[in-house]
């Protein structure tokens, strides 16, 4: 039997008992080669696919266990993805001659349980050819429009990474709505409140929504006075009840989780990222230790059906019946129905495996996340089944003749809790909309008296940033990507900086920006909402079998390609100016005085623009080259931690040169400048650190960095010096070739002999990265999974494997379930060639040594070989 990781491979193999094999495959076995011609559309798309050498191992170790087997059952994710990494194994397999004599059958099973797997085993079935053609298809899109689109951005946009066919379409989401908060200009309004006391004295909360006998719109009360005076006719009004509107409406529960409804559901209720839930969620797929007893907790976390199977709503039934009586159990079981067009990635929602596993029973087995999560899905199963909410919502109409106006004041009560008891939609319970409101009893005609008439100032507010969950929800209504996609996808935007996570919302970056705007211009079409959508409507009834896979990529290759072609005669200057014009709105905002937003604070007639340099885009002068006058990206010179320092900032004159130093700010960030330098004699210049504040920074300070590199002193065992610096990587010491860094500046340029000792015996006795701590034994081979903080952050580590832990994990909690998945995506990053370590060639022995080229004939030769 084949699955997919190691961690399933033990449970599943508890379950079958000695019998049968369970191997596991690490994920893809194959994958296209990450170069130009993996995919041929010249050779009706024909794809060539490459084994890496784990990928070699592990299918290596699968053909031995078939030695002797009957039968291999592929038992990859219940997805297209699983179909297709079955596929893959298959065909390795079948190149390799190993299944001569073996009945190959696809099994499939939703959960990790042993009832799941021992039914799935008696009921296998042939691998499905239109879910792999629908892999193809969609493997050979992502692939032609990454090898298509990125080399097209780095040769016209410096500094950009790539594109991506969902990729590009979510950024766009992100950098209109930030264009959308930056055109908006909020407008004023006011409302009234009033406080009506009743004969009884009981006091009721209402709002003015009639004057003068005309129901009042939005911005009719549009400033101060006309607030004031809409306040002064209710404090002079009569008032009585004048009608009384009763209704009682019934709430029902939200369907059980799909992947991007529990996304954006942890994201509300928890704060977790996407690929933080995804992380966890497959955890609790996978299989938890239950007192010696691995057990899957949820069902495939991977899908966008919403439908439960009829031993799953009968064990909901059974609970809610048990655990909250027959009043919260309805007549018949709840049906959902998908709204998804093809919902097929599984085919049942995410739900506990066994609802009588309540969270609380788990607490002691589960971190604190996997129990958060958990109880989120478990009650949102329990709750798709329970009883309608019955509430019974109030409306009274206060009215007055004398000026003529209407004060309503609304109430609600909930008469029945049914499924609210455990679960509601939202951030916190506590402001859910339905919370009761009780008013007072009144009859129509009685008279109350206005108390308290307050006016209140409002101002329209621009539309929100993006959250991951409302960008996920908003993907998902417009039919763009899946959702087993969306959570790498947005990872892969803040990855290549494209977008940064500020306050749990997107915000883009400026080079997120350029790429979009570029896009637009010379691949509008390819970034159309519609389009995509569309496309993915195609790939979906490929895999429903209503199309044909290569029909479908002829069709787009043939528009795509010609538009690519069209972008190769592009001239640098030509982008250029057409992004310039595009975004000068956002870089160039007016300014308070009403002054020009791209003149040139360095030269009289210079202007401002958007200019490409080798590492990227910033702001210049049009006069270059003389006027010299740059700053980084950012809106009128605030972004990007320049402190908006837009002129030269002239602190004095250095002592040992008489020159003079000035603070600047440059493409690359603030910096010193020492002179103005003279023809071809550039003047000497330092980066400012993340520490010093270019705003700030005093004379005598930058003199002292102008003295940098400093000796600290002899090294009192070798005599050697011991100086300090600032270098590429910030602060640092340095003695006999061995380098430490330093946390600030400051300690730079005071730090003394005996301290540098310290640090430097300090960087001996750690050695390779200090360990943190030792999390315990890695499954498959016993050997400790330890925790580091290496030189770019914290990572977990398992013999050769180092995998990174993500920016929301921190390496002080983490556990060893947490790790395993981390090192199994390393391990699959590296297989398909991402991230793979060196190996040290292996000399060659040889009878005779061959004299030593030198390096310039080395050299030479290796140039004319490439010109050749």
């Amino acid at each position: 039997v084949v699955v997919e990781s190691p961690a399933k491979a033990k449970t599943i193999n508890k379950y079958l008992g000695s019998d049968y094999r369970v191997l596991a495959s690490f994920g893809h076995v194959r994958d296209l080669p990450s170069k130009e011609g993996s995919v041929r559309p010249d050779d009706d798309f024909a794809m060539s696919w490459t084994l890496d050498d784990r990928s070699k191992k592990q299918v290596g170790d699968i053909a031995k266990a078939l030695k002797g087997a009957d039968h291999l059952y592929l038992a990859t994710d219940p997805d297209r993805e699983g179909e297709a990494i079955s596929w893959h194994v298959l065909e390795v397999l079948k190149d390799q001659g190993k299944l001569e004599g073996v009945d190959v059958k696809r099994v499939v099973f939703h959960e990790i349980t042993k009832k799941a797997v021992l039914d799935a085993i008696a009921e296998p079935r042939d691998l499905d050819g239109d879910l792999i053609e629908a892999y193809l298809a969609r493997r050979a899109l992502d692939y032609l429009v990454g090898f298509t689109l990125s080399p097209v951005l780095w040769r016209k946009i410096p500094g950009a990474r790539s594109a991506g066919r969902v990729q590009s379409v979510a950024l766009r989401l992100i950098c209109e709505r930030e264009a959308e908060i930056e055109a908006f200009e909020p407008r004023e309004y006011w409302s009234i409140e009033a406080t009506l006391a009743t004969a009884k004295n009981a006091q009721i909360n209402a709002r003015l929504t009639h004057l003068d006998g005309r129901k009042l719109d939005k911005f009719d009360l549009g400033d101060k006075e006309a607030a004031e005076d809409a306040a002064a006719k209710v404090r002079a009004g009569d008032f009585q009840v004048a009608e009384i509107e009763n209704k009682t409406v019934r709430r029902n529960p939200a369907p059980p989780f799909t992947t991007s409804t529990l996304q954006q559901e942890a994201s509300r209720k928890l704060g977790f990222g996407a690929s933080h839930t995804m992380r966890i969620a497959q955890r609790l797929y996978e299989g938890i230790d239950l007192d010696g007893d691995t057990v899957g907790l949820i069902t495939y976390m991977r899908t966008d059906s919403v439908t439960l199977s009829g031993e799953a709503i009968g064990g909901a039934r059974r609970l809610i019946g048990r655990k909250y009586g027959d009043d919260y159990l309805p007549a018949a079981p709840r049906q959902y129905r998908t709204k998804a067009k093809n919902a097929q990635e599984a085919h049942e929602a995410i739900r506990p495996t066994d609802f009588f596993r309540e969270p609380a029973e788990l607490a002691r087995h589960l971190d604190k996340d996997q129990l958060r999560l958990y109880e989120l899905i478990w009650r949102r199963s329990i709750a798709s089944q329970m009883e309608s909410a019955t509430i019974d919502q109030v409306a009274v109409d206060f009215a007055s003749s004398e000026p003529s106006s209407v004060l309503r004041a609304t109430g609600s009560v909930i008469v029945f809790d049914g499924f609210i008891k455990i679960y509601r939609e939202g951030r916190d319970d506590a402001e859910d909309e339905d919370g009761e409101r009780i008013l007072p009893k009144v009859s129509k005609g009685e008279k109350v008296a206005a108390q308290d008439v307050t006016p209140s100032q409002h101002f329209t507010q621009p539309p929100p940033r993006y959250s991951e969950a409302s960008l996920v929800k908003r993907l998902e209504e417009l039919g763009i990507g899946r959702p087993s996609t969306y959570a790498a996808t947005l990872q892969v935007l803040q990855d290549r900086d494209y977008v940064k996570l500020e306050k749990k919302r997107f915000i883009p970056e400026d080079r997120g920006r350029i790429v979009t705007a570029f896009l637009e211009a010379y691949f509008n079409r390819y970034v159309q909402y519609n389009f995509t959508a569309e496309l993915e409507d195609q790939l979906d009834d490929i895999s429903g079998g209503r199309a044909d896979w290569k029909a479908v990529l002829r069709q787009f290759w043939s528009d795509f390609s010609a538009a690519a072609g069209e972008t190769q005669n592009l001239r640098i200057s030509e982008v250029m100016d057409k992004l310039d014009e595009e975004l000068g709105p956002h870089f160039f905002r007016p300014t308070e005085d009403g002054g020009d937003p791209r003149k040139c604070p360095s030269c009289d007639d210079g202007r401002l623009g958007l200019k490409f340099g080798k590492y990227g885009a910033f702001i210049g002068c049009g006069n270059y080259p003389e006027c010299r006058y740059t700053r980084r990206l950012g809106v009128n010179g605030e972004a990007d931690g320049n402190g908006g320092l837009d002129e030269p900032r002239q602190l004095g004159d250095d002592d040992a040169t008489g020159l003079p130093i000035s603070v600047r700010v440059g493409p690359y960030g603030p910096y010193l400048q020492l002179g103005e330098g003279d023809g071809d004699d550039k003047p000497k210049r330092i980066s400012l650190s993340k520490g010093l504040d270019p705003t700030t920074i005093d004379l005598e300070t930058a003199r002292r960095l102008f003295t940098l590199p400093r000796d600290v002193g002899p090294h009192p065992e070798t005599g050697k010096k011991i100086s300090a610096g600032i270098g590429r990587y910030g602060p640092y010491i340095r003695h006999d070739g061995n380098y430490r860094s330093l946390e600030s500046v400051e300690d730079v340029l005071t730090i003394g002999l005996n301290r540098a000792v310290a640090l430097l015996n300090e960087k001996k006795q750690t050695r390779g990265n200090a360990v943190l701590s030792e999390l315990g034994a890695h499954p498959d081979d016993q050997k400790p999974v330890t925790v580091h903080k290496g030189r770019y952050g914290p990572y977990v580590k398992h013999g050769k494997v180092n995998a990174s832990l993500p920016k929301d994990m921190d390496p002080e909690d983490i556990t060893l379930d947490q790790a395993l998945p981390l090192l199994a995506a390393r391990l699959e990053r590296m297989a398909a060639g991402k991230g793979k370590p060196k190996r040290k060639a292996k000399a060659k022995t040889k009878s005779k040594k061959k004299p030593a080229k030198s390096k310039a004939k080395t050299k030479q030769a290796a140039k004319t070989a490439a010109s050749g």
